[in-house]
């Protein structure tokens, strides 16, 4: 029962971290980023990876290990559905994420980086999506929890 609790505090801190370092990027992010700015967009998306690959872990051992059993959660929409939202926020998040390695470069030598226009609103884009589907992560998260789309 330890374990389990231990497990459900894991996964629920790596979503709470995911929701943060990603509002974070959101907030932080301008069509002009100092230099500190770049950094701390750079630091916050390491960190948003690492938490995300956490949550999926740790949910993971969650499902196989603890709670209700793996043929509970596969065979409910709205986990289903979760695991999906889950997928596309990843894949939304490459975009972002590329745009900030690619900032290494100017960072390693003091400078900040220039954004375009049309790279500012997709990035802009691209963190509004994912905060927006983690929304509906969160409300899967809650349905499920309550039994529905068994």
């Amino acid at each position: 029962m330890v374990a389990s609790a231990l497990f459900s505090f894991l996964h629920f801190a790596a979503a709470l971290a995911i929701a943060a370092t990603l509002f974070f990027e959101w907030l932080t992010l301008s069509r002009t980023p100092t230099l500190d700015d770049a950094r701390r967009l750079q630091a916050a998306d390491r960190w948003y990876g690492m938490a995300a690959g956490v949550l999926l872990i740790v949910g993971f051992v969650r499902v196989f290990q603890f709670e209700k059993g793996s043929s509970y959660y596969f065979h409910n929409t709205f986990f289903l559905l979760k695991l999906a939202l889950f997928v596309a926020v990843g894949l939304i998040s490459i975009y972002p994420t590329i745009r900030f390695i690619a900032w290494g470069k100017l960072t390693r030598q003091g400078q900040a980086p220039q954004l375009a226009d049309a790279e500012f609103k997709r990035l802009r884009q691209a963190l509004g999506a994912e905060l927006l589907l983690l929304l509906g992560i969160v409300l899967c998260a809650s349905l499920m929890a309550k039994g529905l789309g068994a």
